[in-house]
């Protein structure tokens, strides 16, 4: 797996939809119960029963998004003793939830550190340039429908599940899908684990294609030991839809300029500029 932490695409305008994703996933963690004081997103008891009663509430379920119906009785938070020892009280909510709008919450929703950073890290280095071409509104109209599209086939595919689906990964993964298709040629720095981190720039269809295709072959369960945990389908999804909405644009997005540095061993001379469109 390689780790992506800078690409070569200027931009034309200074993304501030992308920022403001990025620190809504990063205020919203902060105050999801039980996890943001844990790298692993490991606690006791009653954090747990405090975060189970939060997901309930603001994340998106299968079951819940397919059947449209809600649960009568969901964990309160709070920690009781009984026979079995030590658990979860459950009652009546005491909120009402609509499904399809948990989709929309569930994407600002994070199990652990790696989970958030990970997910931010790529939004980070791809978002900037699909806001540049889309513009504000749109690119976070984009960004959206891409995590619906990726929710809900997810959800079509374990329409009987009552696990709770979080994170930003579908919307994001719609974010690379746009960028393999306006930007192949463009270069991203990454790292690649070869004893030590190993420093390589690489064309964006292949760092994207790679990252695809892994989700593609986990999705189908091959590769993985628990690959119900990540939603693999979800990701799919999602890459194919930002493809999909971004391929009507394709023809109207001037390249980035080819890097004036070393590139595989050669000087690379430029051979594109920036147009006004």
């Amino acid at each position: 797996m390689v780790i992506p932490v800078h690409d070569v695409n200027p931009v034309r305008r200074t993304p501030f939809v992308t920022y403001a994703l990025i620190a809504a996933n990063f205020l919203v963690f902060l105050a999801t119960p039980g996890v943001a004081g844990s790298v692993t997103g490991e606690s006791g008891l009653a954090q747990l029963c405090h975060l189970q009663a939060f997901l309930d509430q603001w994340a998106a379920v299968p079951r819940e998004m397919i059947h449209l119906q809600t649960p009568t009785v969901v964990p309160t938070g709070d920690v009781a003793v009984g026979p079995q020892g030590p658990g979860c009280v459950v009652g009546p909510p005491d909120y009402d939830k609509s499904p399809p709008l948990s989709v929309f919450t569930a994407m600002f929703l994070h199990g652990s550190w790696l989970h958030l950073l990970g997910n931010m890290l790529f939004l980070l280095i791809f978002g900037n340039n699909i806001e540049d071409r889309l513009g504000h509104v749109r690119y976070l109209l984009f960004y959206v429908a891409c995590g619906y599209a990726a929710a809900y086939a997810y959800a079509l595919a374990n329409d009987t599940s009552g696990d709770p689906l979080i994170g930003a990964s579908g919307a994001i993964a719609g974010v690379l899908g746009a960028y393999l298709v306006l930007y192949p040629k463009a270069r991203v720095w990454v790292l690649v684990p070869f004893l030590i981190f190993l420093p390589l720039r690489l064309p964006a269809w292949l760092v994207l294609g790679f990252w695809f295709g892994l989700q593609a072959v986990y999705s189908s369960g091959a590769g993985v030991s628990a690959a119900g945990t990540v939603a693999y389908v979800a990701h799919v999804v999602g890459f194919v839809a930002g493809m999909l909405l971004a391929w009507p644009l394709r023809r109207g997005t001037p390249p980035p300029p080819e890097p004036r540095r070393l590139l595989w061993g050669r000087q690379a001379r430029p051979r594109h500029s920036w147009g006004s469109g």
